[in-house]
């Protein structure tokens, strides 16, 4: 066997034979034997610790990422709940100004109304003003008309040969 490579199986231990000396096992293949089961329990105890400290360090990163991961489905689950939120505070909002434009429609065209009452009531005064203003200056005019008939019957009596 190589010793650089000398990796120790079961069926390694199982099939190792040693020499028989003159009382017993050959020694020296015993305590050559034994020398490289240790190093590779050694070894194989290391590499246990390394494996089981990156088993640790991988089990620690899974928890970490599953308390990542539920922080995240909580996260979501609060924006889905402030999105929700936001959205019916957004509606009553909506409504709200909706019915603010409707009321102050309603003002805006009430007040119209009532000015366009009072614009048709000015007018109407205006008419009437203006209808009395006619009859009145037709009577001065038929007045003043009757005053210059007056004045040319008078002139044509007056100016007649042979009066007065």
């Amino acid at each position: 066997m190589n010793d650089e490579v000398f990796r120790l199986t079961p069926a390694d231990i199982r099939a190792q034979e040693f020499r028989r000396g003159a009382f017993g096992y050959d020694t020296a293949g015993v305590e050559d034997f034994r020398a490289r089961v240790a190093e590779e329990l050694e070894r194989l105890l290391r590499e246990r610790a390394t494996l089981d400290e990156r088993l640790q360090n991988l089990r620690e990163q899974l928890k970490s990422y599953r308390e990542r991961e539920k922080a995240l489905n909580d996260a979501v689950v609060m924006a889905q709940q402030v999105k929700a939120e936001t959205e019916e505070a957004a509606k009553r909002d909506s409504e709200l100004t909706v019915r603010e434009a409707s009321s102050k429609a309603e003002e805006i065209l009430a007040e119209a109304r009532a000015a366009e009452a009072d614009v048709r009531r000015d007018i109407e005064e205006a008419q009437r003003h203006f209808s009395s203003y006619l009859v009145a200056f037709r009577l001065l005019l038929e007045r003043q008309l009757a005053e210059v008939d007056a004045l040319a019957e008078h002139e044509k009596d007056g100016s007649a040969p042979g009066a007065e």
